[in-house]
């Protein structure tokens, strides 16, 4: 049964409008600043550039096979919806709970750093000094307008900051290119295997984290078929090849061997990058930096809670969830009960720990985005899984596109899943023990999924069966036939 107006989502997206939904998820600037400046001290020192090119190998082979499904399937739940197809109903529940939690805690850590910073930045450059909570305030109400407003709207505000932020640190690349040039050393096996392997491809991997919401919006292009596959092609390596090419640049100009000791004296200050661009770009170039790191945050939250709203979209539409969850405005087909509901949620979290005086850096930002890139790592590795199981469940002869390829990305991914696990604190920024038991969290949701489940499927089998029925959608107006030939 098709959708009522009042539960349809509507759209218009191309492949730009996903592509600048993903990548401000990703938030470049933020990434280069806060994660590549971690993976600097940290990770791989010298060789970070090479853990971001093999990362975006990893990711590159995962989305051929993904590319393959999102052919045929058309969802707003995203990855749920493909470890449904899948692995059955059970496992894309336990994905669906996993995204949830990803996802709203991500959202919960982004309005805190969205807040912090802005009033960090603004006291620094205009002078006006405000409590961050105010502007995690203000940073939400702006968001819930412009989500209001449609996703057409979102994806052209976005990318305009997109565009603004990578023009900053391309600016930064072009600088130390032509002052002090490019070094190769980084590519080198003695240099980028001296520092830490594993931290380093996880935080390289970290950096990638948002690239599958390019499935989210299939029931909001205007042709799904070709638009998800294109949009994911171009938000990995886009987000592999530029982060590896800034990386090498600030490599370059603190000097290979010499990067991760200067990396660790700026770690806990978290400004390496804006130091080299003082030195490269000089002050007034570095304070439109910081506005735009401002920029780059607020455009997260907005992209990051665009994402966090169709999952619970999905998920009340086939019923898991309250069905009220999926009313749609009729105007634009924003679901905005699901979009009203995130907010209350995330905004909530961050007020509690602003009432309670901690530190919303290291108390909120850290705990709650380190729990939500844990969460989404491994969803993506169950869906990488679920996509070679599905494939080769139908026999499909392509044995290199379906099952080779995305085998081998498969093993990347739950290998970074793997070292997101053993390395919770340091992708947490923290060494408490109340940190070290976070992870404990995934494996709880997915527990109560199963608990759900046999629920479901006891007391409520119309909801337990409609898992798999709601799989294929449409944008207004065409057939799943139309949007699959």
């Amino acid at each position: 049964m098709s959708p009522t107006p009042e539960t349809r989502l509507q759209g218009h997206l191309g492949v730009p409008g996903i592509v600048f939904l993903v990548l401000a998820a990703v938030a470049p600037l933020t990434g280069i600043i806060v994660i590549g400046g971690i993976n600097l001290a940290v990770g791989a020192g010298g060789g970070t550039p090479m853990m971001f090119l093999l990362a975006t190998g990893v990711f590159l082979l995962f989305a051929v096979g993904y590319a393959q499904m999102a052919k045929g399937l058309v969802n707003a739940g995203g990855f749920y919806a493909y470890v449904v197809r899948g692995l059955g109903r059970l496992p894309g529940l336990v994905g669906a709970f996993i995204a949830l939690v990803g996802y709203n805690c991500f959202v919960a850590g982004a309005v805190g750093a969205s807040g912090f910073f802005t009033s960090l930045v603004v006291a620094d450059v205009f002078g006006l000094n405000l409590p961050w909570w105010v502007w995690s305030l203000a940073s939400v109400a702006a968001v819930w307008l412009l989500t209001r407003s449609g996703i057409d709207l979102s994806a052209k505000v976005l990318a305009a900051a997109l565009i603004l932020e990578v023009a900053i640190l391309v600016v930064l690349d072009v600088a130390v290119l032509l002052t002090t040039g490019y070094s190769f050393e980084p590519f080198l096996p003695e240099v980028f295997l001296a520092g830490s392997l594993g931290l380093g491809l996880l935080f390289a991997a970290n950096a990638f984290v948002g690239f599958e919401a390019t499935g989210l919006f299939g029931e909001e292009a205007r042709d799904p078929k070709r638009t998800i596959p294109r949009a994911t092609y171009i938000a990995i390596t886009f987000i592999g090849v530029f982060a590896a090419v800034t990386t090498w640049a600030i490599v370059s100009a603190l000097g290979v061997r010499e990067t991760r000791e200067t990396a660790l004296q700026h770690l806990e200050a978290g400004d390496l990058v804006l130091v080299v661009s003082r030195e490269y770009l000089g002050e007034g170039m570095t304070d439109v930096m910081m506005l735009l790191l401002v920029v780059s945050l607020f455009a997260a939250l907005l992209a990051l809670h665009n994402a966090a709203t169709r999952y619970l979209y999905a998920l009340g539409r086939v019923g898991v969830l309250p069905r009220p969850l999926s009313h749609t405005r009729r105007e634009n087909g924003v679901p905005v009960v699901a979009s009203t509901t995130q907010l209350v949620f995330a905004t909530a979290v961050a007020m509690a720990h602003a009432i309670a005086g901690l530190d919303p850096v290291g108390d909120l930002v850290a705990v709650f985005t380190g729990i939500g890139t844990l969460g989404i790592i491994v969803l993506q590795a169950l869906a990488a899984t679920a996509i070679v199981v599905h494939f080769r469940r139908v026999r499909d002869p392509r044995r290199l596109t379906t099952f080779a390829l995305p085998l081998v990305g498969g093993a990347g991914l739950w290998t970074v899943t793997v070292l997101a696990f053993a390395n919770f604190p340091e992708l947490a920024g923290s060494d408490s023990r109340v940190i070290t038991l976070l992870p404990w969290l995934v494996p709880i949701a997915a527990v109560l999924a199963v608990i759900l489940g046999f629920r479901l499927r006891s007391s409520r089998p119309q909801v337990w069966h409609s898992l798999d029925q709601d799989l294929d959608r449409v944008a207004p107006g065409r057939t799943i036939t139309e949007a699959a030939e």
